[in-house]
Formats: structure tokens, C-alpha cells, sequence
């Protein structure tokens, strides 16, 4: 058949996809849900202040670095394999964390759980876009993918606060066992088998090694330079080394007969351009969750139940207009709201940057996270759908792969220069005005310094957005032989 027939549709499919959208808020919600819950884990379990961060940080590392070879790894072995035995993975390793009884059994079963988001993640975006013929179908699935991956962040605080003040702190890696058990039942029954069915069986071996590497080593550089500061030696050291496997990456990728990247994908400029936005949107959006938790309880002293409250406007806002957004990409083209979505995500931001000593929710916080939301629900809806606009079904994984890649590593990137401007200047502000660095107007000086920088990188995407996408919708690549044979579909559940 041709490399671009869509097998028949499946009635299934919407079910299936709720079957998808159920594991990816998992995925989204457990990289949010842990922040609240630290102080309490520091106690019972004994952690040092310079260990508990590797309770976030080891989940980021092996999550952001194995993205792009667990979608790579989709294509070729099986979407649906790759996602249940991620999914399954992921369930029992936070059943693990639950069951943590020390510092190195969290950390290593938090890692765990990061790999196995790491492999479901991609595995799901791609079963999406293979089910889901392009163009007004896919387009209204990706809505709802949206909707459940921009409301996740601000859930996951809303969860977290909620079940360690009503529970204890496992309950935020149990409430993941049950929905994750369901899911694992419920996936060969509604999700189709697929994979690209290539010419050749050949893996890159050196391309996952050296990718894996720079990337794991990356997001342990900008989180460990976020904690001990940029100029040190070993930071230095740690960057240069990422770079290095990065670049060997790109050397192998243009040499290799089977690319665990495909370079050629990027000449699909909508592609290009949707990762380029989901890079700095990611660095400026997912930052403030973390500068807004911080200033909730450091400044205004919220509870861990009050704070996950406050958000409740925000995920409302994505969820309610990723409906409308999703309309609006199918009407009028992606280039015409991913920029204006991003402009209005900036002036939430910029709303942050007003924020008070003794702030006031509704005054102060209230219209910024309605913004915010908004700007949000107009971003990552066609954000998604352009980033995997024009690819072909062989690509399907690690295109999906490259979107969570460029979403989690512009997040590392955004909370590690987030963290440093705002350490920064809250110290500055404290020796000018002879207060102590914890005082809340100390603190809120730093919040606002890095909102702005923040709100920057936000303009930044959406400027380049409405440059480097396409005006037109890209078609999608002819598949021959030369690149591999055409997807093939089990017909049958089984």
C-alpha cells in the first residue's frame, strides 16, 4: 500500500484515546505533585537538605534524557509494547516510591519512574497521531491531549497539597497504582499495534548512547548549576561534556544508515518551528510553577493544601479554551495562533512581575493565572499539532519523542536560570537593604527580576513561531522504500 494510506478508522478510537490521556496526566502530574511534599518527606525519611532535590532531580534526568530513544524506540519495536511496558514500569516503581523507607530507595525508584515516562510518553503521542487521521480529527484529539498535558503541572500542586495534608506523602505516588492498573488492562483491548515497518531492523546504537548521554548529563549540569552556581569548574566541566556528546550525536545522526533521528525532519519548517516554541515556552512557562509555589508559601505562607488550590484557576482556563483552541488551529492555521497563544501567556508573566509583599489571591493572583491559563490552552495546542504536522507514520515516534524533549529540556533550562536570577538578586536586594535573604520582600524582589526574564523568553518563542512556521499546513512526506516501507497495523486488538 502507499506510505500514506490511514488505515480504516477504529470505533474504539476515542475510548483509546482516553486511554492515552489517562497515562500522559500520570506522566505530567508526577513531575508537579512532589514539590509540596518535600518538607514532609525531608522529615520522615531523614533526607539531608542537599539529597532531597534528587527526589525531582533523578525523576528529570532519566525522563528528559530518554525521551528521543523511547520514541525511537516506539517505531521499531511496537507502540503499543513500548507504552505498556513504560506504563507498567511507571506503575510499579511508584507503587516503590510509596513504599520508600530511606533517601537512596526514593531517589532510585523515583529514577525508575522517570524511565518509565520516558518510554510511555512518546509511545502514547505517536499512538495518537497514527490513529488519528491529520487534519480536523487529530487536531480535536490533540486538543484534548493539550488540555490534559497544560493542566497537569497545575494539578499535580493541586493533588499533592491535597493528599499530603489529608494523607501522608505516599498517597502521591499510590494514587498513580490504581489508574495505572487500569490503563495497563484496558490497552490491548483499545489500543491498535503499530510500528514502522522498515526495510532493515538496524539500531543506532552510538546515536541512543551519545543522545542519552547529553541529554542525561545536561539536565544533571543545569540543575546542579542551578544549586552550586554557573562559574564552578565541575558545572563548566558537566556543560562542555553534554555538548560534546551532543554534537557527536549530530555526527553520527548525518553518518548512520538508520538515525535514531532522522535529520531530515527538519525541513519541515512547521516541525522546526512548533519545537522551537516548545523549547521556550517550556523554559518560560513550566518555571513558573515553581516560582509561584515558592512565592505562595515563602511570602504569602499558604498551606501545601492552599497553595495546590490557588491553581485551580489556571487548569480551569486550559482546560475550557484548549476546546476553542483546538477549533481555532483547524480554522485558521497554526502560524495564526501558537504566536498570538504565546503573547498571551507573556502577559501573564508580566502580571507576576506586579506581585506584592502582601499579595492578595484575587488581585493579585487571580487574573495572571486566568491569563496565564488562557495563553497556555492557545500555545500547546498547536504547539503539539505542528510539531508533528507533515511527519510521516515511520516518524511518528520520534517526532512525539522530540516534543517531550524540547518541552523537558527547555523546562530544565528555565528553572535553573529561574532559580539562579532569582537566588541572585534576592541576595543583592538583602545586602543592599540590610535584611535577611528569607524576608519576604527579599524574596518577592527575586521572583519579580526572574518573572521578567521569564516573560523574555516567552516573547522570544512567539516571535520566532510566527517566523519559522509555515503559513500552509505541511504535507505530509512521501514514504518509499528508499526510507522504508510504509507503517504497517495489526488489524486485530491482539
Amino acid at each position: 500500500m502507499n506510505g500514506n494510506t490511514i488505515a480504516a478508522p477504529d470505533g474504539r478510537r476515542w475510548l483509546g484515546l482516553a486511554v492515552l490521556v489517562a497515562a500522559q496526566f500520570m506522566v505530567v502530574l508526577d513531575i508537579a505533585i512532589v514539590n509540596v511534599a518535600l518538607p514532609t518527606i525531608k522529615t520522615d525519611l531523614h533526607f539531608s537538605q542537599e539529597s532531597l532535590q534528587w527526589v525531582i532531580t533523578a525523576y528529570s534526568i532519566l525522563f528528559g534524557g530518554v525521551l528521543l530513544l523511547g520514541g525511537r524506540m516506539a517505531d521499531l519495536l511496537g507502540r503499543r509494547r513500548m507504552f505498556m511496558a513504560g506504563l507498567a514500569l511507571f506503575t510499579a516503581s511508584s507503587l516503590l516510591d510509596g513504599l520508600a523507607w530511606s533517601e537512596g530507595s526514593l531517589i532510585t525508584f523515583r529514577a525508575l519512574q522517570g524511565l518509565g515516562a520516558a518510554l510511555l510518553a512518546p509511545a502514547a503521542l505517536s499512538i495518537l497521531t497514527t490513529t488519528f487521521q491529520e487534519g480536523r480529527e487529530r487536531n480535536l484529539a490533540l486538543g484534548i491531549w493539550g488540555a490534559v498535558s497544560g493542566s497537569g503541572a497545575a494539578a499535580g500542586v493541586l493533588l499533592g497539597g491535597a493528599l499530603t495534608s489529608a494523607l501522608n506523602w505516599s498517597w502521591i505516588f499510590f494514587v498513580n497504582v490504581p489508574v495505572g492498573a487500569l490503563v495497563l488492562v484496558l490497552s490491548p483491548v483499545l489500543l491498535r499495534e503499530s510500528r514502522a515497518a522498515l526495510a532493515h531492523r538496524h539500531f543506532d546504537v552510538a546515536g541512543a548512547a551519545t543522545i542519552t548521554g547529553g541529554l542525561m548529563l545536561l539536565v544533571y549540569a543545569l540543575t546542579r548549576a542551578s544549586q552550586h552556581g554557573w562559574a564552578t569548574a565541575t558545572t563548566a566541566i558537566l556543560l562542555a561534556g553534554s555538548v560534546a556528546l551532543v554534537g557527536s550525536f549530530l555526527v553520527v545522526e548525518l553518518r548512520s544508515p538508520a538515525p535514531i533521528l532522522p535529520l531530515r525532519i527538519f525541513r519541515l519548517r512547521t516541525l522546526s518551528g512548533s519545537n522551537t516554541a516548545a523549547l521556550l515556552s517550556g523554559a518560560a512557562i513550566f518555571s513558573q510553577f515553581f516560582l509561584l509555589t515558592l512565592y505562595m508559601q515563602q511570602v504569602l505562607r499558604y498551606s501545601a493544601l492552599q497553595t495546590g488550590a490557588a491553581y485551580i484557576t489556571f487548569t480551569l482556563a486550559i482546560v475550557v479554551f484548549s476546546g476553542v483552541s483546538q477549533a481555532v488551529v483547524t480554522r485558521v492555521g497554526i502560524r495564526r495562533v501558537l504566536p498570538v497563544g504565546l503573547t498571551i501567556a507573556t502577559a501573564g508573566l508580566l502580571l507576576y512581575t506586579r506581585l506584592p509583599v502582601h499579595g492578595h489571591y484575587f488581585w493579585d493572583l487571580f487574573p495572571a493565572f486566568l491569563i496565564g491559563g488562557i495563553g497556555m490552552a492557545f500555545a500547546f495546542v498547536p504547539m503539539s499539532i505542528g510539531a508533528l504536522s507533515g511527519v510521516g507514520r515511520r516518524d511518528a515516534g520520534v517526532a512525539s519523542g522530540l516534543l517531550n524533549t524540547s518541552q523537558q529540556i527547555g523546562g530544565a533550562i528555565g528553572v535553573a536560570i529561574a532559580t539562579t536570577i532569582a537566588t541572585t538578586y534576592t541576595a543583592r536586594f538583602a545586602t543592599h537593604h540590610h535584611v535577611g535573604s528569607f524576608s519576604p520582600a527579599a524574596l518577592t524582589h527575586g521572583f519579580v527580576v526572574a518573572f521578567y526574564v521569564l516573560a523574555g523568553i516567552s516573547l522570544a518563542g512567539a516571535v520566532l513561531s510566527a517566523f519559522l512556521i509555515e503559513s500552509r499546513p505541511a504535507q505530509v512526506e512521501e514514504e518509499t522504500v528508499a526510507f522504508g516501507e510504509p507503517d504497517s497495523i495489526a488489524a486485530e486488538a491482539a
